[in-house]
């Protein structure tokens, strides 16, 4: 039987990247990249969240699902990825999923840190009751664990996670799982 540590790593299958915005400036214009640079510490180059470098916000992330289930609750047709303000659109995975988990996209390595939480300007943009439809909708926050580029048709492959020797956990046993991570 699996333990609910083995469940949460555990994913179907792969999402994909279908969407990449930049905002290059505070309330600016969201502009729609094919590609983008992350780097550690900051975030996609280019985007005016990536400065501080101890943020836990360096990247966000919102899921391709999600757009049509905010677009209903506010009664509208459609809800584009510019107006959410997230960096990345991705479909296929569930993103809540990847909160401390590591995955890759292209060849850069991140780690889900915790829940995208709408702002004031969710209700600015998307019109009345926007902040409430976009609450439980948000996405996720990134950090940069390796630097790379992420591209358009990227896939989001959650990574295994490691025992303390750095080898991946493989053996179905639930005895010799814990023993070798406690050992």
């Amino acid at each position: 039987m699996k333990i609910i540590r083995d469940l949460k790593v555990e994913h179907f299958q792969n999402g994909r990247v279908e969407w990449i915005g930049l905002c290059t400036a505070r309330r600016g214009v969201v502009e729609i990249v094919s590609e983008a640079k992350v780097e550690v510490g900051t975030g996609l180059v280019g985007d005016h969240h990536a400065t501080s470098g101890k943020s836990e916000r360096q990247v966000t992330m919102i899921q391709h699902e999600h757009l049509p289930v905010v677009a209903a609750m506010l009664n509208r047709d459609e809800v584009r990825p510019e107006e959410v303000r997230r960096n990345l659109v991705v479909s296929g995975i569930n993103l809540i999923a990847l909160k401390n988990q590591s995955f890759c996209i292209g060849d850069a390595v991140l780690e889900g840190s915790g829940p995208c939480v709408p702002c004031s300007r969710m209700t600015e943009i998307l019109g009345p009751g926007g902040y409430n439809a976009m609450r439980g909708h948000g996405g996720i926050t990134i950090r940069v664990v390796q630097a790379g580029t992420i591209r358009i048709g990227d896939e989001v492959v959650p990574v295994s996670e490691p025992t303390n020797d750095g080898e991946p956990i493989e053996d179905d046993d639930q005895a010799s799982r814990q023993k070798k991570l406690f050992s």
